[in-house]
Formats: C-alpha cells, structure tokens, sequence
C-alpha cells in the first residue's frame, strides 16, 4: 500500500513497502509483537510458535484487523487479509492481496507504534455510541431464555432487574425473536403484543435492541423472491443461491456487496423502527470465513471473505444503538463491540482482560468483555442454581465493572444466594458512579483514538510491562487489578512513583506486591498518588 497525502516528513519516518510475496520482518533488540485478532490477546506478545494467524479463513471469533504493532514503535498494516507467523527471528507475513506497509513510529514505544498507526490507517470519526452504553449495564436475554426468546418472560426478566435495584439500561433480546432469518417480523405465538411490549420496556427506562444476522432461512418466500433479485450470496458456479453452514444450521445470506440488497435489509430494520420502536440491533454472525472466493459468488466479484464482515460492520454503523462480536477494520469507529464468548469457566474469566486490552490496541474502545460469568449458553445447560460457584461469577462481574461497558445475561438473582447478588449489584453501582470518568475516557478516543483500556507497556513504557497481561490501565487514573482466578490472591506489579489502593493504603511503585485474602467484596484498584 502507497500512504498519500502526508504533508509532513515526520508520518513518513521508516515507512516502506514490500511485495506481496512472503515477507520476513527481523526483530529488533527486545522487541515484541501485538494484534491481528482480539480473542489471542491471551497469547499477546506473540513468542515463536508453530501457529499461524490466517484472517481470511478465520476471525477466531471476534473482532479482527490486519494490523501488528511493536514495543519498539513499528507497525505492519495492510489492505487485505494477512498470513502471520513468529519464529524465533522475526514475524512472517503474507497478504492476499496488495502490498503491507511496515512503519516506525517517531516515539518507539506500543503506544507511539499505536497512536501513528491509528492516524495513519483507522483514524477516529469524533463520534460516540450513545451515553447509555456507558452509564448503565447492558442486559441480553440470551442466557435466561435462550431460543424461546418470548414476550412474557422478556417483560419479567426487565422487572427482575428493577426489582432487584439493578440500573435499567440497553437490553438486547437475542436470537429467535423472529418468523424465520431474514424475515423481520416477531414471532406472533410468542410476541402477541410487540409494540405494548417495547412501550413497557421503555417505561421502564430501557432502550430496547434486538438480535440480527444477515442469514436468510432458504426455504421460506423471503429467499425466494431475494434471489429472483440477485441480493443473496451465490453459490460458486452457479446463479443459485449458496447454502452456508453457520451455528444455527444452513442458511442463505444476504450480499451486502450490492447496494440494492444492502438497502433492502436497512429498510427492513428501519421498518422495525417505525413499527414497535426498537432503538437499534445486536449485529451478529458477520465472521469472515463464509464467504471466501473458493465457496461463494458475491455481487462486485471482490468483496469476498473479511469484506462482506466490514460491510456488515458497516451497516451496523447506521444505527447508533449497535453491538458487534465479528469486525473487521473499523477501528475507532462509533461501534459497539463485544468479545467472544467465553465459556462459564475460570480459564474465560481469565481471558477477559488480555482479550480487552488486544480489542482496544484494535482500536476498539467501545467494548463489553462478552456477558457476565460467560455467554457460552451450554455451559449453563442443565445446571442448577446450587452448581454455580458464586465467586466466579461475582469475580466476572468485577471486571465488567471497571471495563468500558458490562453486561449481564444469566440473571444473578436466579444463580447467587442475597449476599453474593447484593455484591454484584454494588458492582454494576459501581460501574454506573465511574460512568462520568469512563464518558470522559471515550471522549478523547474519539478525539484522538487514545484507548480507554490500556496496556501496561502502553501506559509506562521502558519499565518492563510487555508480558503483564492480567493488570491495566482505565485511562489515566485507575490501574485495576482483578482477581482472574480461583482463590483470593494474586501478585501486582506497580509503576513508578507512589499508589494507593482502593482501601487507602499507600504502595511504593516500581515492586511487585502479593496481594492475599482478598475477599470477594473486593475489586483491587490503584490510583497514583501526585
């Protein structure tokens, strides 16, 4: 890729092309690597590995971009979807098609490396998804009903949280709310009263969205009459439209190549508006690997694989109250974004942190670390409410709190005894009281793409934090240390100068500490001390 239009020599410092053919970029002394996909923020900084990273096939389900950024201030972006491995001297990169560019930042730190390539390559739009997003949790009706997404217990679940004095705020009604995929209408047996439903929600104080996908059932009118128009995917080699296998079973798709189709399916939603009031859409299912040229034919004959994902994104983008698990690009864009799901574990609690920190070098600041205690539904199949371990679900429900946004689906009054949900709830509380300073974190994202969750190497660089990834920054004031693990300890690492915690005792920065006994009442936090 050529970078044009720079009217000052010091964007162009180092800056080079290589050729699309297999490409090696040599280490520098110490140097250490970050990127390409959200959910390996776990494995961040990448070390040599037999792995492979191949974006076009996979977005390992979340957000993704071709973008590498270095301790040292380098980055690699390209256009296109890329190959990467990490041996044991250098990273190995291959495109599929154009040129990456390989950069060096003037300051040579993870956040110069980030800041030149964010104004560079996914500059921020100065816009933000609206405020409740970050003042209130988020609730999503996807664990408690699953696929019997139904009026009465919609009504319920939204009472069971003013009952309980959870903050009303963004609730999502999931998947199966429809007639079929790709025909928006509620279902009739189980929604008898939409728009008094969405009334009763909103009277209650909750913007109401609902769950879409870009799927389309293949044996209902709808399809029909779509692929008479030529809006949905096609098969490879033939003008009939392609069957694609995704979580749900085999679906058609929508092109969002052709304009004609991509107009279509946003007048379908905006009718949902303007019928019942729905204030916007959870866009899911818009992963990568559907849609490569080996399988299917699209519209322009080049929005292929990670494309059709970026105009989905797109699409999103239309609609202010918005929430997506699958990107790609589309960093510091006014797009809420959430991870993966995890599985009701303490290996996806641990997850939360490095996933978020890997999300935000992204650029994606607006984000929820997936639903409280996990939103991998079966992990909460045919389980009992004394199966659960309340610590694990209350030490979840820490991090959402100190996170961008939180997010509840499993309802903690069904699942914890009255002490450990009045401690859940003191902790959405909490969320809702940092609301003003996170409000004021996103402002300056979309300012200048600064990230609200910051990694520690990001915050201080040259004190040796590339490896610490259970710990970080919200913005400038609070680093957080959770507790990510069974048990009530942990060790944390502080900067330089003077901190104190969150119980008022004073630490000397640049040691690191043993935390014990930390009692599930208690989220660590550190604030420096000028």
């Amino acid at each position: 890729m050529k970078v044009t239009g720079l009217t000052t020599l010091s964007l162009l410092i180092s800056a080079c092309c290589f050729a699309q053919s297999a490409t090696k970029v040599p280490y520098l002394e110490g140097e250490k690597w970050w990127g390409a996909a959200t959910e390996l923020g776990p494995w961040m900084p990448f070390s040599p590995s037999d792995a492979v990273i191949d974006q076009r096939i996979s977005n390992y389900n979340n957000q993704t971009s071709p973008l590498l950024l270095s301790n040292r201030g380098r980055y690699i972006w390209a256009d296109s979807p890329m190959k990467i491995s990490f041996d044991s001297t250098g990273v190995n990169i291959e495109t599929s098609a154009g040129q990456p560019v390989l950069g060096s930042a003037p300051e040579a730190s993870l956040r110069g490396a980030y800041g030149e390539a964010s104004r560079l390559f996914f500059p921020p739009d100065n816009a933000l998804p609206p405020f409740e997003f970050f003042t209130a949790p988020i609730y999503n009706t996807w664990i408690e009903l699953m696929y019997n997404q139904n009026q009465a217990d919609i009504l319920q679940y939204a009472r069971d949280i003013i009952d309980h004095g959870f903050p009303p705020g963004v609730l999502m009604i999931d998947d199966n709310w429809q007639k079929d995929y790709g025909v928006f209408e509620f279902r009739p047996d189980r929604f008898p009263s939409p728009k008094e439903m969405v009334d009763s929600l909103h009277d209650m104080g909750f913007k109401v969205m609902l769950w879409v996908c870009p799927f389309v059932s293949p044996d209902c009118k709808e399809a029909r009459d779509l692929n008479a128009l030529n809006y949905l995917v096609k098969a490879r080699g033939s003008n009939e439209m392609a069957i694609l296998q995704w979580w749900n079973g085999y679906s058609a798709c929508y092109d969002l190549s052709n304009p004609d189709a991509r107009r279509h399916l946003k007048d379908k939603l905006t009718g949902l508006q303007e019928r019942y009031g729905i204030d916007g859409f959870k866009f899911d299912a818009g992963d990568p690997e559907r849609y490569t040229a080996e399988m299917v034919e699209v519209y322009d004959k080049k929005s292929y694989d990670t494309s059709q994902t970026k105009l989905w994104a797109q699409l999103a983008k239309e609609f202010p109250y918005n929430e997506l698990r699958a990107c790609w690009q589309m960093g510091n864009q006014a797009l809420v974004q959430r991870l993966g799901d995890k599985r009701y574990s303490w290996d996806g609690v641990s997850r939360l942190v490095p996933c978020m920190i890997s999300a935000a070098l992204l650029g994606h600041s607006y984000a929820c670390p997936d639903m409280i205690g996990g939103g991998e539904y079966t992990s909460f199949l045919n389980v009992d409410a004394g199966s659960f371990d309340p610590s694990l679900i209350i030490r979840s429900c820490q991090i959402h709190s100190a996170m961008p946004m939180m997010q509840f689906s499993v309802a903690p009054w069904r699942i914890l005894s009255q002490h450990d949900l009045d401690i859940c709830r003191s902790y959405a509380l909490l969320h809702c009281s940092l609301s003003d300073y996170i409000l004021e974190m996103a402002a300056k994202t979309a300012s200048d793409g600064t990230p609200i969750v910051r990694h520690m190497a990001y915050s201080f660089p040259d004190e040796g934090f590339e490896d610490i990834k259970d710990q970080y920054m919200l913005g400038d004031k609070w680093l957080i240390a959770p507790i990510t693990s069974a048990g009530n300890s942990r060790t944390v690492r502080l900067p330089r100068g003077r901190w104190r915690d969150d119980l008022g005792k004073v630490y000397k920065g640049g040691h690191t500490y043993t935390l014990s006994d930390v009692p599930l009442e208690r989220l660590p936090r550190f604030e420096r001390i000028k």
